[in-house]
């Protein structure tokens, strides 16, 4: 696996510094389906929780990023993801990493709850934990990944996909 320098992200970094960065990416909710529960990862760079996700790289469609992240960052093999939502409101998808790099993120969120193996920490260190937890019971998220798993709930609830 490539690091974050050798990643699409990582290279533009190196030409425009922490400028802001218009980013498409991917979100994915990974269900268990024999308890509802789904997977977190409590994340390095801000020690809070958040879904398996990232930023495309040259060449990769959106189900393509959420298959490889959900692989990179739980271990976990997943398959029939399905679309629910998208994510682009600027005022919860703009972010400021601790390193002072900032991007706003457009995010198509899938959701799955088909997936083998056990979720396994990633070697890169993007992760501190991973654990699964009710969606009406988590921990302290980032606020556009809390909001991705309220899109969720209301997608299971109406079936609608979410614009938020």
């Amino acid at each position: 696996m490539a690091g974050f320098a050798d990643s699409h992200l990582g290279r533009l970094r190196a030409v425009v510094g922490s400028r802001m960065l218009l980013v498409p990416g991917a979100r994915l909710v990974i269900e268990d389906p024999a308890t509802g529960r789904i997977l977190l990862q409590e994340r390095s760079d801000f020690a809070l929780w958040g879904l398996p996700g990232g930023s495309a790289e040259e060449g990769e469609g959106l189900e393509q990023v959420a298959i490889r992240e959900a692989l990179e960052e739980t271990g976990l093999a997943v398959a029939d993801l399905e679309p629910f939502g998208f994510g682009c409101d600027p005022a919860y998808e703009t972010i400021t990493f601790p390193n002072g790099d900032r991007c706003q993120f457009f995010v198509m969120m899938f959701r799955t709850r088909s997936f083998t193996e056990v979720p396994v920490l990633d070697s890169q260190g993007e992760s501190l934990r991973l654990d699964w937890f009710a969606p009406d019971d988590l921990p302290a998220m980032l606020p556009n990944m809390a909001r991705s798993v309220e899109a969720y709930r209301r997608f299971l609830a109406t079936g609608a996909f979410q614009m938020i």
